[in-house]
């Protein structure tokens, strides 16, 4: 049994909390708002995101995040992108050398281009910090549906030592060195799942879908080895896997905020109305810039970002993609 507080009472890290509490560890859910961890004692239960999903009684808890850090053999940092770095900032003091850190958070952070482990790194150097990733919908894990994941980081014996303290009938977990794959397939995924929900939204059907996916793997993958990772990461789970969940399911805030976009919302009214932090949309400028950074052809990151950011016509985006240039799928391929 292990200690371990999960920082972020979100659907993802309430259903990590169960998860665990279920593999029976001793755990602490943790929330910067006294009133939600108030509610949360008295329900029992995420209501808004998670409805049916009854946390445990023992879990503590607690808006204490000072406990939580300091107690803990392993954190599980579970806050949305855009706030890992504030939240790290908020733990610093209170962590110890060496202490484990597994942020399960997808995204690129747009002014520094950071993932969400250099940036917990940074913040926190005397920690190990690792990643945990995968097509792994909090509603569907919270309910114990058969899940799969991955996780990642410095040191084998420790990814091995995480791997069996998530594992479980309902939630296998493999081992894999290639952080940064892991990384930019997770966080690029939601800025493709942006234009499969758009695509949705306009009326169109799978074979757009299967197009976006596709083409969408193919891109993350040539900018993914350009940066030093692995191409066997993006036809894995952090990768194709994630990819065709995100695009595909009910459950993705990134598909229904696309969805809506396809629709004639703009992007802030998408996003109020999803009422979640759609991640896509705080990747997508980061992601436009890497492909620049690192000259890398990214035509459907290009054209979320004037979706996103320009007002452009989801259709005419979706037009301006098929008619480009006549392209080979496989160059590396010889006749």
């Amino acid at each position: 049994m292990a200690k371990i507080s999960v920082l972020g009472a979100g659907s993802w890290g309430t259903a990590l909390s169960v998860l665990l509490n279920n593999n029976g560890h001793e755990v602490r859910l943790w929330s910067r708002f006294q009133e939600e961890v108030d509610t949360l004692k008295q329900t029992r239960e995420l209501t808004s995101k998670l409805p049916g999903v009854h946390i445990p009684e023992n879990i503590d808890l607690t808006a204490d995040v000072k406990n939580c850090v300091e107690t803990a053999e392993v954190i599980v940092l579970a806050v949305p992108s855009p706030y890992v770095r504030g939240t790290a900032e908020l733990m610093a003091p209170y962590v110890k050398d060496e202490q484990i850190i597994v942020n399960v958070a997808k995204g690129i952070e747009e002014k520094t281009l950071m993932t969400m482990t250099d940036i917990i790194s940074e913040e926190i150097p005397a920690a190990g910090v690792y990643v945990l990733s995968g097509p792994s919908h909090a509603e569907e894990v919270g309910r114990g549906i058969p899940t799969t994941c991955v996780i990642s980081g410095p040191k084998r014996e420790t990814a091995e030592y995480l791997q069996g303290i998530f594992m479980s009938p309902v939630f296998r977990v493999y081992t894999t060195p290639d952080t940064l794959g892991v990384e930019l397939g997770g966080s690029l995924k939601n800025v493709i799942a942006l234009a499969a929900g758009t695509a949705d939204g306009l009326g169109y059907g799978d074979n757009t879908k299967a197009a976006l996916i596709t083409r969408g793997i193919a891109e993350i993958a040539r900018l993914g080895t350009k940066m030093g990772a692995h191409m066997e990461t993006f036809y894995g789970l952090s990768g194709m896997g994630d990819l065709i969940v995100t695009c595909a399911s009910v459950h993705s805030r990134n598909r229904k905020a696309g969805y809506l976009m396809g629709k004639g919302y703009t992007m802030q009214q998408a996003m109020n109305e999803v009422k979640m932090v759609v991640e896509g949309v705080y990747s997508a400028k980061a992601a436009k810039s890497l492909a620049e950074k690192y000259d890398v052809e990214m035509p459907i990151i290009m054209e979320v970002n004037k979706v996103l950011f320009e007002d452009k016509p989801a259709a005419d985006a979706v037009r301006d993609l098929m008619i480009r240039d006549k392209k080979v799928e496989t160059p590396v391929l010889p006749w």
